[in-house]
């Protein structure tokens, strides 16, 4: 079963967060949370297995002046034990049924070029590679 996330999936969340890897920061991850579920654009889905929640997918409604609309997957995890099951691609059908509903056509995700299982997944689920690209930050204090 997939479901809108609430509250009480924050410990469940932030435990599957950390198979994500990489700079997963977990330590604000229930703040960001409560937040995201508060906001219009966003929208975060929980898949239920047997013994409770096995994945998230978290989506946001972008709209931006030189490339217009869409709906970016931006986190996408099964538990390591579950994949392959099935739970991430009704994850992914949730987030383009949301976009859908908000009249959006296009949904958008980025994936490192670490992530080796993802290059077959989400061809197989028939999205497009678009563009490879470099992501620089710079923390203000």
């Amino acid at each position: 079963m997939i479901r809108r996330a609430t509250s009480d999936d924050i410990a469940a969340i932030a435990r599957l967060a950390g198979q994500l890897g990489g700079a997963t920061e977990l330590a604000g991850l229930p703040a960001r949370l409560g937040r995201i579920l508060d906001l219009a654009s966003h929208a975060v889905f929980v898949a239920e297995g047997e013994a409770g929640p096995c994945g998230f997918a978290a989506a946001e409604h972008r709209l931006l002046l030189p490339f217009g609309e869409w709906v970016e997957l931006t986190s996408l995890v099964v538990d390591e034990a579950l994949r392959r099951q099935g739970f991430g691609t009704r994850l992914v059908a949730a987030v383009e049924a949301w976009a859908a509903r908000r009249g959006v056509e296009r949904v958008l995700v980025r994936s490192s070029v670490t992530r080796d299982a993802a290059h077959a997944f989400y061809p197989g689920l028939g999205y497009a590679l678009l563009k490879t690209q470099h992501v620089y930050a710079r923390t203000l204090r």
